[in-house]
Order: C-alpha cells, then structure tokens, then sequence
C-alpha cells in the first residue's frame, strides 16, 4: 500500500469522526441532556458509570473525568455487577449506562435491580427505541451515520462521539459547580499543577543546622565555608536579634574579586547584598520560583512578618519537588 493511500484511509477516519462528534450539538440542545446534567449534579452519593466492551473502555474513561473535575464517580463492569458488584450501587447514587445499540445484554439484567433502588437512570445510546433508553429516566443519544471502520463493525466514530458526550457532561457540571484550579489540584496532587498549587514554601525549607548562617562581623574567607559546606548557594547573615541582614552569594564573591577585594582580610558585611529578595512561610512554593526567575537568583532566604529568619529555599528544591 502506497503512503498516499494510508494517509487518505487515516484522513478518511478523521473526518468521519469529527462529523459524528460535530452532529451531537443537537443532542446537547435538547432537554434530556439538561435533565441528565441536573440529575449528576443533585446527587449526593456518586455516579456509577457502566458500560460493556469498547462501551466499558469509554464508561471508565467518563467516571475518570468526571470525579477529576469534581463529580464523584467510578466504573462498575456490568458483568460484575451482576455477581455482587450491585451492592456498590446505593440509593444516593445516579447510574449513567453506555450502549450504543441499547440492548447489551449484561446491562438489560441488571435494570430491574436498578429501578428497584429508585435511582435516576441516564443512557447514552444510539438507539432511543431501544430497551435501555426506554427504561432510562434521561436518554442521551449519540447515533452516528457510520462507522468509521470501512466494514461498519468496529466502534470508532460511536465510541468517539460516547467520549466526546462525556466530556461534555463532566465540564458542564464543573462550571455548573463553580470548580476551580485549586480544587483541580486537591484530586491531582501529584501532577505538576497540583504541586504548583498545593506545595508551600514551609513544605520544601530548610530550616535549623540546615541553614547557612553567619553574622555580620564574620570573616568573608568562613562565611565562604559556611556557604560550600551547606550547599544553598548562599549564606545568610543575621543580626544578634535574628534579623535579616543581608546575604552572601556566589555572586557577590565574584563581585567582590572582580573589586579586588582581599578574601582573608574583608568581613562578610563588606560584600553581602542587603536589599535582598526575601519570601514568607505559608506563600506557595510556584511564588518563590516567579521572584528566582524574574530576578535571576538561585536561593532565597524565608523570613516572618518580623523579618526573623526561619528558613531557606533554593532553586534545587524545586527542581526535586516538581515546581519547576
């Protein structure tokens, strides 16, 4: 096969595909779909996402979106279901069904155990004649012209619009529940906005022995220690009181040489930056690698409202906490 021919097969799915996701904003204009989101968004146990087959793959996908973006939800295999996994399905809940014809037969057995608990029952079908959608309390459907696969029997532009249906219930009942980028973040604690917006300066410190002190009338030569042995990039020089004095940085040494300075012979107080860009505990980490970008620097003291110093931050640890 010629790679003309593979690209006019593969351009052939796209544009089935797009048309038959394109055709659902009738769907959503109708009232069955405001009547499921309003379902989804009274209840107050979780919503049960079911589905057989490629239908199943699609359902487990839609719970995963929905409770990310604030809709309780989890998949049950309708197999399953019917051999005990019912009984994680409470009167509290809402069960939203996917089959495209409507009449899998794993799903039409455990219909009566459903209407039994006197749940609301959405389907997401292609065929509105069919018994789920029949049985169902709101009937969403996703009928497609054709399949994209040239023999018509694959899922692929049915399950493609299934998904596309999905995401659309899960982001209007997001906005629908005033969902935020925090909120987001407390259900995606290990993702990279979740770090950014959850990790707190006080979580990546360091603090105690850990940090590179000194005071003012330190000798530069021992205040160069300090720095190399603690590893921050910096040493920061407090007062008797614990105040924040300035701080002594790889940079201000190569100032200082470029000044010729004698190393042995000046204080630290000499050479250290005194305007020095400071943060506060309780201010998030992401807040303190904008002020080390914006200014160029690799470390930062933390200070209270008192400006007594209680910790210190540098670029590494962000880097290792996922911030950057």
């Amino acid at each position: 096969m010629s790679d003309h021919k593979f690209q006019e097969l593969a351009l052939a799915v796209i544009d089935t595909e797009a048309c038959a996701v394109a055709a659902l904003a009738d769907e959503i204009r109708k009232p069955s779909f405001v009547q499921a989101c309003e379902f989804m968004l009274a209840c107050k146990g979780r919503v049960v996402v079911t589905g057989m087959g490629k239908s199943g793959h699609i359902a487990g996908k839609i719970a995963a979106t929905l409770a990310s973006t604030g809709t309780p939800a989890f998949f049950v295999h309708p197999g399953e279901a019917s051999h005990g996994d019912l009984g994680m399905i409470t009167a509290a809940d809402v069960v939203l069904a996917l089959s495209y014809s409507g009449e899998t037969g794993e799903i039409i057995t455990i219909l009566p155990i459903i209407k039994r608990l006197k749940v609301p029952l959405i389907a997401m079908t292609g065929n509105l004649e069919s018994t789920l959608s029949r049985k169902a309390t709101a009937s969403i459907t996703v009928r497609v012209d054709k399949e994209a696969c040239p023999l018509g029997l694959a899922p692929t532009a049915s399950t493609t619009a299934a998904l596309a249906m999905g995401d659309a219930l899960a982001i209007a009942l997001l906005e629908s529940r005033g969902f935020t980028e925090e909120d987001f973040a407390r259900s995606h604690p290990g993702g990279t906005l979740g770090r950014r917006l959850l990790l707190l300066i006080d979580d990546l410190m360091h603090t105690g022995d850990a940090i590179p002190i000194v005071e003012p009338g330190t000798a530069l030569i021992n205040a160069l220690m300090v720095m190399t042995r603690k590893g921050l990039g910096m040493t920061v020089v407090v007062d008797g009181d614990g105040q924040l004095a300035g701080v002594f940085t790889d940079g201000d040494l190569r100032r200082a040489i470029d000044h010729k300075i004698d190393v042995h012979e000046a204080s630290v107080s000499d050479v250290m930056t005194t305007d020095c860009k400071t943060v506060h505990p309780g201010m998030l980490a992401a807040e303190a690698l904008q002020i080390m970008d914006s200014t160029k620097i690799n470390a930062l003291p933390v200070v209270n409202d008192d400006n007594k110093l209680v910790g210190a931050l540098n670029m590494h640890d962000l880097l290792r906490a996922g911030v950057v």
